[in-house]
């Protein structure tokens, strides 16, 4: 597959800072510079690089714009700052892929994370944002995560979609007037932007409540064996098992305001997906007929289910205007 786009701290350029800042087009030269020190991966030992990408002397780069004081130099100031960005955002994205960190562990998980920070710097003003390209960059390099890439890929998508519905915003419901005398061959509706459709190879959800729940009890047992006179040994307790393949549909959204996962019949998931991708009412209900066995299943019956179920939950909004 095609590879992320290489950043600043993969390449040989490092941006110069200007020496004296008159205008905003030289703010905005500072603030690149500024922007490529933070990026730079840190140390082993936690420390910033001595060197720049092109191999120039950071403490020289850095003096250039950063005044030292009466305790610090310009690099060891600068050092306080790329410490504490990437303190931060790998803190973030280690709390926002619990499962991930189980099912490669938590070294890989870290190595991983610092690949990613590096190829795809955080753009956005807000952490909620953070993980938003890691499952392009698993799939362009799978090795980050092998042998387990599929069950990677799955719990990777299973997490991000819970920070998607967690605060993703929300359209207007649709109400009865709006579709009340539509044509089903011609009517559409939309999904709301939160809600995330997963088509996935492994029992994720179950696997993270069993993950939480196991971790739930971890901390009971040390907050009461923190009242006890002495040490004690802790009992060994069982991770829990990586999960086997096992075809499972899930819809990740909230209501009043809070996150839930629901698993789909293979024909309601179908149903939606078309939905999703703006067909009509009428050809979005006949893609359960094609994703379903022939049995009994009364349709009308069990579709009209479903919808009210859909749409109880909000799911529903006016479909986005296509592009002009």
């Amino acid at each position: 597959m095609k590879r992320l786009k290489p950043t600043n701290s993969e390449t040989n350029t490092s941006p110069q800072p200007p020496r004296k800042v008159n205008s905003r087009a030289q703010l905005r030269e500072l603030q690149r510079a500024m922007t490529a020190a933070l990026f730079r991966p840190l140390t082993p030992r936690l420390g910033m690089q001595k060197r720049r990408p092109d191999g120039g002397d950071m403490e020289m780069w850095a003096s250039g714009f950063i005044k030292p004081n009466d305790r610090l130099s310009s690099f060891e100031r600068l050092e306080i700052y790329n410490r504490q960005y990437w303190f931060r955002v790998l803190d973030s994205l280690h709390e926002d892929y619990p499962g991930l960190r189980t099912v490669v562990g938590e070294r890989k998980f870290m190595r991983l994370a610092i690949a990613y920070l590096e190829r795809c710097p955080s753009t956005s003003y807000s952490l909620r944002d953070l993980g938003g390209r890691l499952e392009a960059l698993v799939r362009a390099e799978p090795k980050w995560v092998a042998p387990r890439s599929e069950l990677a890929l799955d719990m990777i998508r299973f997490e991000w979609a819970q920070v998607v519905a967690f605060d993703g915003p929300a359209q207007p419901l649709i109400l009865p007037d709006d579709v009340l005398d539509a044509s089903p061959g011609e009517l559409r509706l939309g999904l709301q932007p939160y809600l995330s459709l997963l088509d996935l190879n492994h029992p994720v959800d179950e696997f993270l409540a069993a993950l939480k729940t196991h971790e739930s009890d971890g901390l009971r047992d040390e907050a009461s064996n923190a009242f006890d006179s002495g040490p004690k040994t802790m009992p060994g307790r069982r991770s829990v098992r990586l999960p086997k393949p096992q075809k499972v549909y899930l819809a990740v959204h909230r209501h009043h305001n809070v996150l839930y996962y629901k698993r789909l019949d293979p024909a309601a998931y179908a149903i939606l997906s078309a939905l999703n991708r703006g067909a009509p009412l009428e050809t979005a209900c006949g893609k359960a007929l094609d994703a379903s066995p022939q049995g009994s299943v009364d349709w009308p019956v069990q579709i009209k289910e479903w919808f009210d179920v859909w749409s109880a939950l909000g799911w529903f909004c006016h479909p986005p205007e296509p592009p002009r």
